[in-house]
């Protein structure tokens, strides 16, 4: 039996009228009058008895009635429930993403799309990079944040922005009152590194080498926040994601030297190919690029030293994959 001819009975009863439960219905009345009928020929019961003005209910219709209108609202209490579901899904997100992004950034921004969009629920999970691989693979979120973005059969990645690699030291360091250094100026100095393995650590090994320059690794770290430990312990020096130190730079914890080369390292939004963005989370990325777009609008006519230049420097260098 179809929920909608049960309806339709029920609209009848209650408005005691075809016409009027017909146009409630957006049907005609003769089509409302072949619902009864049918219902009655499926029962074998009479349900109105139509020789009285206006009709009334037989014993059977009006226990058809009751069951019928608990059915009724029933369903609409389920279907509310579905919709209140979804809506509900729609506007969470789940996002997983490398330590290194920047906590203090991150959290400035999470509070900017919070307040620009108040119903969404999201939660930011910070991971190693192997595990916002895995946990965006296996669909435990909804995409991830990761550095030097690699692309697989089952993930796709959208370009986020590039950071700038610096120097970073304690403020007593020997460098910490240089304005810019060249890799060179790097060598034999004790060095806290990322830990072998991570896609940076290669990276900045590789700018190393190329640059024949050779570094004393005093300590390896997971983590950027464990790393600036380190250095603020005056352990040594390092190269790090300048966004990631703009705390401890306000706090005058650790100086940054700018590198003449000006290496970056790109970062980007991973995502499973198979599983499109709901509207919540179009409105994160397009805030997060938009974001991305202003930082780099406001430092890329920066040189080296961090005056303005026309243009940007001829010794830019994007460490990519």
């Amino acid at each position: 039996m179809q929920l909608k001819s049960l309806k339709i009975f029920c609209d009848i009863v209650r408005r005691r009228s075809f016409s009027r439960a017909a146009q409630d219905n957006g049907i005609s009345q003769s089509s409302a009058s072949q619902v009864v009928h049918q219902l009655e020929e499926q029962l074998g019961v009479q349900l109105l008895d139509r020789s009285k003005r206006p009709f009334v209910l037989t014993p059977e219709g009006e226990r058809y009635f009751e069951g019928s209108l608990q059915l009724v609202s029933q369903y609409a209490q389920l279907k509310e429930e579905v919709r209140t579901l979804h809506d509900e899904t729609s506007r969470r997100l789940l996002v997983a993403s490398i330590y290194s992004v920047g906590l203090a950034h991150m959290s400035a921004f999470m509070r900017q799309f919070s307040a620009k969009y108040p119903n969404a629920q999201v939660r930011l999970e910070y991971l190693h990079p192997d595990r916002v691989y895995e946990v965006v693979e296996n669909g435990e979120v909804d995409f991830g944040l990761v550095s030097y973005p690699q692309e697989t059969r089952a993930l796709d990645s959208t370009a986020w922005r590039n950071e700038t690699l610096v120097v970073v030291c304690h403020p007593e360091h020997r460098l910490a009152t240089r304005q810019v250094v060249s890799l060179d100026d790097l060598a034999g100095e004790s060095f806290v590194a990322f830990e072998a393995g991570l896609r940076i650590r290669a990276e900045i090994d590789r700018a190393l080498i190329v640059a024949k320059v050779e570094v004393n690794i005093a300590q390896e770290f997971d983590t950027v926040e464990t790393m600036k430990r380190a250095i603020e312990a005056n352990e040594g020096l390092s190269i790090l994601p300048k966004p990631t130190i703009s705390s401890e730079l306000a706090s005058q914890t650790l100086a940054m030297i700018r590198l003449d080369e000006n290496l970056q390292r790109p970062l980007g939004i991973i995502h499973r190919r198979d599983r499109e963005f709901g509207k919540i989370g179009q409105q994160f990325i397009q805030l997060l690029r938009s974001d991305a777009e202003f930082n780099s609008n406001d430092h890329r006519h920066e040189s080296p030293n961090g005056k303005k230049i026309n243009g940007q420097s001829n010794k830019k260098k994007l460490l990519t994959q």
